[in-house]
């Protein structure tokens, strides 16, 4: 698939995750649409995975480590046909199937339920071990939050995963720089974050995660290195393609009133327009 087009699914995901939350009158959009190229890299580019058998035993993994980022993952999902898109709508609402945080025995996709924040280091490499057991090829990727640096398991599931040399491991850390509190380095700074990974023992990457040819080429040699998992620092904008969100940590679970999710709508489908 073409850079641009690869791009426009990106675009396209942040305009459905704007629809989901006016629908839903809650949720998280700033870390949501700061994942949009991370989550399109995935599905659109890289996973092997297919739509028509979510289950299927041979599948790549995918784990949202920070759970409440839910809608970036919902929007990949329809868009890669797991489910209609008509279900987005019926985002956290009683008796439809997402939920506000994923669930794997619900939604078609979702390979964990996450949002205890730290916990999904951990089951990722669970899975990424067991493909290793059983002599399978597929790979585990999994997506952390930079607030959720600060959670004493995810640096206990950092050490395993080198212990155990799960080099079919590869997390992305989406780098904006808020979390719900405030700037991350203010509320609880874990800066030097390449350093502080490679010293885990983790092959190490940082890129722009809002570009997709980076996003590529950091992925593609992941899937080269041996013996270690890799990291994508992911330095990313909080809120992307919002311009009222963007860098705003008061967007990380606020939802826009009528008149801003109008705007919010015109200035992506004005990007989208001009993507080419």
């Amino acid at each position: 698939m073409r850079i641009s087009e690869l791009n426009l699914r990106a675009n396209t995901i942040r305009q459905d995750i704007i629809r989901m939350l006016i629908a839903a009158k809650s949720g998280h959009p700033g870390g949501s649409l700061s994942a949009a190229e991370i989550l399109t890299s995935l599905y659109f580019g890289e996973m092997r995975v297919n739509p028509l058998e979510p289950q299927w035993p041979d599948r790549d993994r995918f784990v949202l480590c920070k759970g409440h980022a839910a809608p970036v993952l919902y929007a990949a999902l329809a868009e890669k046909g797991y489910f209609p898109k008509e279900e987005l709508l019926g985002l956290r609402q009683t008796g439809r199937m997402l939920q506000g945080h994923p669930d794997m025995k619900k939604t078609p996709g979702v390979d964990m339920s996450t949002g205890s924040l730290g916990q999904g280091l951990s089951a990722a490499n669970g899975m990424a071990l067991a493909g290793k057991l059983d002599g399978k090829d597929y790979r585990v990727y999994a997506l952390l939050g930079d607030g959720e640096m600060g959670e004493g398991q995810v640096w206990e599931a950092a050490m395993a995963a080198a212990h155990y040399k799960l080099d079919n491991l590869a997390a992305f850390l989406d780098l904006n720089g808020l979390q719900i509190d405030g700037p991350t380095d203010v509320v609880m700074s874990s800066t030097p974050l390449f350093a502080k990974w490679q010293a885990f023992g983790w092959h190490v990457l940082q890129v722009d995660g809002h570009n997709i040819e980076e996003l590529a080429a950091a992925l593609a040699e992941a899937k080269t290195v041996k013996g270690k998992p890799t990291m994508i620092i992911a330095r990313t904008i909080k809120g992307k393609g919002v311009s009222f969100m963007e860098n705003d940590a008061g967007w990380h679970g606020t939802v826009c009133n009528a008149e801003q999710s109008e705007q919010a709508l015109k200035e992506l489908q004005e990007e989208a327009a001009n993507i080419g």
